[in-house]
């Protein structure tokens, strides 16, 4: 039975259902574009699954056929054209620069280093910033109608929320650059290919597809695949010494879990393992 949790917005929506924590873009007639209070939906359900048992996997994707257009661009054109600075938001330099640099931390940063595996479901449109947040998903699964865009040389900007950092690990730094530089609407056949998606879905069925995938990875051991992810972020600035040393560390906190040693009963029983995060 799927169960609410508070975001504080109607912009960002957020639910349990099961083992699966869904988070949803909910502004499909701005095809999801970004507002301040998507940023606080964030930092409101995100620190709420993660102290959640019950939820091992995070699904994020959007409402009305797109994952998220990214930066509200008719709200930035309002803007300018009134000679003045958008609501809520710093006038200074410096000042704007803090404030980007926090939301950047409560939606990026925070899915990357999110405690449990993050699945982006891509119904359609990922563009900008949005499709930033995309790729600091652990995993992305993209209906066939998908189209993902860097889109920031298109409204003479530099991106932001890590697409930078994500694009140059994804596709190393030469396409990296193609793609910001000559912003190509890429197809999610293409995307799959640049490795830019794990998985390409039928558009019929996508939704339910999508939440299947969460659902049966979150039978996986908890613990497990916590551990896995601090490694494979890790490995991403660290040496190989260092990521020996922390795989020796968690490999031998696994294995004394009682997931581990109902996992090899469970091989030795032939049935599927019951994993309880413990």
């Amino acid at each position: 039975m799927a169960r609410d949790i508070d975001t504080g917005t109607d912009d960002l929506l957020a639910r349990v259902e099961g083992n699966v924590g869904i988070i949803t873009f909910n502004r499909p007639e701005r095809r999801n574009a970004l507002s301040d209070a998507v940023y606080d939906g964030f930092d409101a359900a995100l620190p709420t699954m993660a102290a959640d048992p019950d939820v091992r996997v995070v699904l994020v994707t959007g409402n009305g056929g797109a994952f998220c257009a990214g930066g509200d661009v008719k709200q930035m054109n309002d803007a300018n054209q009134a000679g003045g600075q958008r609501a809520g938001r710093p006038a200074g330099l410096d000042d704007g620069i803090n404030h980007l640099r926090g939301l950047q931390r409560k939606v990026s940063l925070a899915l990357h280093e999110f405690p449990k595996p993050v699945i982006a479901a891509l119904p359609g449109a990922a563009a900008g910033a949005g499709l930033s947040i995309a790729l600091a998903a652990d995993i992305r699964l993209a209906a066939e109608r998908a189209v993902l865009v860097t889109a920031f040389a298109n409204v003479g900007a530099s991106g932001d929320f890590g697409g930078s950092w994500f694009l140059t690990q994804l596709v190393g730094p030469a396409k990296a650059r193609e793609l910001y530089w000559t912003s190509p609407k890429l197809s999610s056949a293409e995307a799959l290919e640049l490795g830019l998606v794990n998985q390409v879905l039928p558009d019929d069925g996508f939704d339910q597809a999508a939440l299947d995938y969460c659902r049966a990875l979150a039978t996986r051991a908890p613990i497990a695949q916590r551990l896995m992810k601090e490694n494979l972020n890790r490995a991403l600035t660290c040496d190989l010494a260092t990521a020996l040393d922390a795989e020796a560390t968690n490999m031998v906190r696994t294995m004394r879990t009682a997931d581990h040693k109902e996992a090899a009963l469970a091989f030795v029983e032939k049935r599927p393992p019951n994993f309880t995060g413990t």
